[in-house]
């Protein structure tokens, strides 16, 4: 069998990973003055995530079932990183690493996209209201939160980063970039023009800290792995994502966590 020209899915996967890895490195040592060259690793990596997720989106036969995955790695990701952080610490670190976060509210709003045009087939209102809750979701659970974190016993208020929302976001509402993208899914020239303006707008939002406090517009190196994309799936690595994402992140603050205690 010829191997087809070009990067996979997988293969898209894997260069997410291991500059992922490099940055939390970095994230999780950064007391150590470790190199700055390994945070800006991390910045196409949201990026790169967001269109394989538009791409296991549109691909995916359950997508109600896909969406479920993500909420549950939210969950996992926010009670697990509770437990990790009640027992370790690193000096006033805030350890607040959550993608699953991110990508399911990315993907919620895709799932609001597909109610949408579902509605202009059938004018049912119930679909209508969905598409849009679904859309408006991650705005209104922002409000949400921020409204009941000031009047929620503090040792309940934590309970309340369980509910995905753009204010948990690792990136924001940068997260409409998904939705954005999906738009153009069979469109990979205009999904990528929506990547190089978002890095404009970073980049231009603070000109001044350009390569220092402002990094976000580094995310436009996503497009060279997502330029060379092939199209297709490539091998399959359905779960490793789902474990290895949270488990290289505790493990790598728990060691910091342990050196930083004798060291630090």
């Amino acid at each position: 069998m010829t191997k087809t020209k070009g990067l996979t899915t997988f293969d898209l996967k894997i260069i997410g990973i291991i500059f992922m890895f490099i940055n939390h490195v970095h994230q999780m040592f950064y007391w150590t003055n470790v190199p700055e060259w390994m945070e800006w690793c991390g910045r196409p990596v949201a990026t790169l995530f967001f269109f394989v997720s538009v791409i296991g989106f549109t691909h995916t036969r359950n997508k109600s079932k896909y969406l479920g995955r993500l909420l549950i790695g939210s969950w996992v990701m926010t009670l697990g990183t509770m437990l990790v952080t009640h027992f370790f610490s690193i000096g006033d670190m805030a350890l607040q690493n959550n993608i699953f976060n991110d990508l399911f509210l990315g993907v919620l709003a895709m799932y609001g996209i597909d109610k949408l045009n579902q509605f202009r087939q059938t004018k049912n209102l119930s679909t209508l209201l969905l598409g849009l809750f679904c859309l408006i979701f991650p705005v209104l659970s922002y409000f949400v939160i921020l409204s009941l974190i000031t009047v929620v016993p503090i040792n309940m208020a934590r309970f309340l980063f369980l509910i995905p929302s753009g204010m948990t976001a690792e990136n924001g509402m940068m997260i409409y970039l998904m939705p954005l993208m999906y738009l153009a899914k069979n469109k990979k020239a205009i999904q990528m023009l929506f990547i190089a303006l978002a890095s404009l707008f970073f980049l231009t939002r603070d000109p001044s800290a350009f390569m220092t406090t402002n990094t976000q517009w580094m995310m436009i190196f996503s497009l060279i792995p997502i330029f060379f994309f092939n199209g297709q799936k490539g091998r399959s690595m359905k779960s490793f994502f789902y474990v290895f994402y949270p488990a290289h992140i505790w493990i790598l603050f728990i060691i910091s966590a342990i050196i930083y205690q004798h060291f630090g």
